[in-house]
């Protein structure tokens, strides 16, 4: 029987902010295997991810407000053994793929290993943590989908597009850790956020997320997707107006930087991110 406390700190529904990237990925995938994609995202959303957040919490075991959890439980034994059987289950279901795709996933769950484990723990290092987080939640993310869903398991893929999905996950990311520094200081971690500040968090942001749209801009033009990528931008208009809106806040009083305006920051941002890229995925194939 699983324990509260390790359904909770699987957090599943947390798979909700990364799934931007595999819609992105799908819509710009020409001939889908339709029964890969839907066994993909099952090995994504609710196997990879849901066991790195078990490992990650069972190495932190967090007092304060985590991404998607206000008040955590404490982590037991069970939920390390919860994210070894999740993370065995995707290799399985990988094999089933390609053998790359098996790499891939294998490759993704060693790096989210050390990113945690309290002998390596690259998430305490600003930059190392941050481009790790940015190159395999988004990069490789990206990579592995569109290969992974094709008919032809091709692995000709545009790099710009590559790019883009990594800055989409590179603007996104330092912005969850911005009410955390304290908490993250203490655990001996200094998170690009922490380093950054509170208003450098916004500005570096600001920049990552003007990289990705050129990114998505010179790509979606390059394959004759301008009009994709005005409709990108109209649902990103909610984001824009919510992100200045927080900023004017937190330049006021940095109290404002706290768990509950990070959240609603981010589940906005996942809503319009992942309607933009279904929006996409939807025009493409009809």
């Amino acid at each position: 029987m699983l324990y509260r406390s390790t359904i909770q700190l699987l957090r599943f529904h947390f798979s909700f902010f990364l799934m931007p990237v595999y819609w992105f990925a799908l819509s710009q995938t020409v001939n889908i295997n339709i029964a890969h994609a839907i066994i993909i995202f099952i090995i994504l959303h609710l196997l990879v991810y849901p066991a790195s957040n078990g490992y990650n919490s069972y190495m932190d075991k967090d007092t304060g407000s985590i991404g998607g959890i206000e008040v955590p439980q404490q982590p037991t034994r069970q939920l390390l053994y919860a994210s070894i059987y999740l993370d065995i289950t995707a290799l399985l279901a990988s094999y089933f793929i390609s053998i790359y795709f098996f790499t891939g996933i294998f490759l993704y769950i060693l790096v989210s290993r050390a990113y945690s484990y309290r002998g390596i723990r690259l998430k305490k290092y600003p930059v190392t943590g941050y481009l790790t987080v940015v190159l395999f939640q988004g990069g490789l993310v990206y990579l592995l989908v569109m290969h992974g869903c094709s008919d032809n398991k091709g692995l000709e893929i545009s790099y710009i597009a590559i790019i883009a999905a990594c800055l989409l996950i590179g603007g996104f990311y330092p912005l969850t850790q911005i009410y955390q520094h304290k908490q993250d200081k203490d655990d001996g971690v200094i998170t690009i956020s922490s380093k950054l500040g509170y208003k450098g968090t916004f500005m570096f942001t600001a920049i990552i997320y003007f990289l990705a749209m050129g990114s998505l801009g010179i790509y979606l033009t390059s394959v004759l997707e301008l009009q994709s990528f005005i409709i990108i931008q109209i649902f990103f208009i909610p984001i824009l107006v919510n992100f200045i809106l927080w900023y004017k806040k937190v330049i006021k009083n940095t109290a404002a930087a706290n768990y509950k305006n990070t959240m609603q920051m981010s589940l906005l941002a996942s809503i319009c991110s992942n309607a933009a890229f279904i929006t996409l995925f939807i025009i493409e194939k009809n």
